[in-house]
């Protein structure tokens, strides 16, 4: 028997998704949890994220290289215990598991930041645990999604859906501003663990979903009942498969340069920011607006453009947009290292990179195998990736001991931005290459 035809209203929702949102009808109920569930997660992050950078200035920008190499050396303790929850748990277990845990993590701040118990270093911890917090959480999700969509519709909807998480990136701040003086910072932390907890909900309605995956045009052919199976192997198979794959290796190197530059510009904006605001509270303020900016600079993008992008240019010329664009800006920041000009380039390298960069570096892991998005990528965005932020920490602090100004840093960085821009450009051909021939040999097999 054929379907019964549409109603006029369901016609019309069906259109309107296709012509705005490249979104079909019978994606409609997957994108939606998942844009949910990004919204969850980065609502909660937003609004601990200025309590975190407000505690990093606090500590002296001179000792700020100690905190990322702090966060670093707890994400190499990190990354052996999920590599073994993931090994033994199937994702509708050890997803709801991992947010559990940083929600009692968050209680747990809250009991200290509450009792004033050594706050100094309890303020150092917090800001190792956020940062931590923001990657796991964020590589995770990009994880499930690989798993979820296939490589076509990762094109279309990677853009939707982290718009989902830009509007929580907006609300986040919003509510930090409106919140932080009446309630106080620290019941923030309540707050940002309620929305951990619908994170939890939208997993578990995500899992039914699965069958996304067997689609006609998914790249790889596993069934939904194996997608739920636990991956085995080692708690080291990321770093083993890495190691092994010059493809995932090229992933790495993009990781570090993108790292090494967002570390760079970190770095002179706190500098920055301190010499032009005294006050703490008007440096928390500075930050929140400017997470504001990016934020709603982003969700136009991730809307309206960002899946029209990488129709129209390809996967390869988009990953390069971002990275040719900081380039520009270091290059303004070496003739004008001041305020306005560091607000302009944050700006656009932090809502580009959230809008476009990032969804489509995402894009890089689709055509990979379940191990690889989960355990090889979860190593690439937490290890390699804290790594890159020790490293680069500790040669700016170099640099800076050495007399290099804030305008001779930006010079420095701009043939790294155009180093970075001509490996995404090299990686991205070689996603479109490794997607074709999958879709070849499938078209063979019929």
């Amino acid at each position: 028997m054929s379907p019964p035809p549409l109603s006029r209203r369901d016609r019309l929702l069906r259109n309107t998704l296709q012509r705005f949102l490249n979104v079909q009808a019978q994606e409609v109920r997957a994108s939606f949890w998942a844009l949910s569930y990004l919204f969850a997660f980065l609502c909660s992050s937003f609004m601990i994220r200025p309590m975190r950078d407000e505690m990093g200035i606090a500590g002296g920008v001179e000792n700020l290289q100690w905190l990322f190499s702090g966060t670093f050396l707890a994400m190499l303790a990190a990354v052996p215990l999920f590599g073994w929850v993931s090994s033994r748990f199937p994702r509708r277990r050890f997803l709801p598991y991992l947010y559990t845990f940083f929600i009692v993590k968050l209680l747990v701040f809250f009991v200290l930041f509450q009792s004033d118990i050594t706050h100094a270093w309890v303020a150092r911890a917090f800001f190792i645990w956020v940062s931590i917090f923001n990657l796991f959480v964020v590589s995770v999700f990009w994880s499930f999604m690989a798993d979820l969509f296939n490589n076509e519709q990762a094109k279309r909807l990677f853009g939707f859906i982290a718009a989902g998480g830009t509007v929580g990136a907006l609300v986040g701040p919003v509510l930090t501003t409106a919140l932080a003086i009446p309630l106080g910072p620290t019941n923030l932390l309540l707050l940002s663990a309620c929305f951990l907890l619908w994170a939890v909900v939208c997993v578990n309605r995500l899992v039914g979903c699965r069958t996304m995956r067997a689609d006609p045009g998914a790249v790889d052919a596993a069934a939904p009942a194996d997608v739920e199976q636990p991956m085995g192997g080692s708690v080291f198979a990321g770093v083993q498969l890495v190691a092994r794959s010059p493809y995932l290796l090229g992933i790495c190197a993009l990781m570090l340069l993108f790292t090494t530059l967002a570390t760079f510009l970190y770095f002179q904006q706190a500098q920055i920011i301190r010499d032009h605001f005294a006050d703490p509270a008007a440096r928390t303020a500075v930050f929140a607006a400017m997470d504001l900016a990016v934020n709603t600079l982003t969700i136009v993008i991730q809307v309206f453009v960002t899946g029209r992008l990488v129709k129209r240019l390809g996967l390869a010329a988009t990953l390069c947009l971002i990275p040719l664009l900081l380039a520009a800006g270091f290059a303004l920041l070496g003739f004008a290292p001041v305020l306005a000009v560091l607000v302009l380039v944050q700006v656009v390298r932090r809502a580009g990179n959230y809008a476009i960069m990032r969804p489509a570096r995402e894009m890089l892991y689709v055509v990979l195998g379940r191990e690889e998005k989960y355990k090889a990528k979860n190593f690439i965005d937490t290890v390699v990736y804290r790594g890159g932020d020790a490293v680069s920490a500790w040669v700016y602090a170099g640099l800076r001991a050495l007399g290099f100004s804030l305008a001779g840093i930006a010079w420095l960085a701009v043939p790294l931005a155009a180093l970075w821009a001509w490996l995404a450009y090299t990686l991205g051909k070689r996603q479109t290459r490794i997607a074709a021939s999958a879709e070849a040999v499938k078209t063979a097999m019929k």
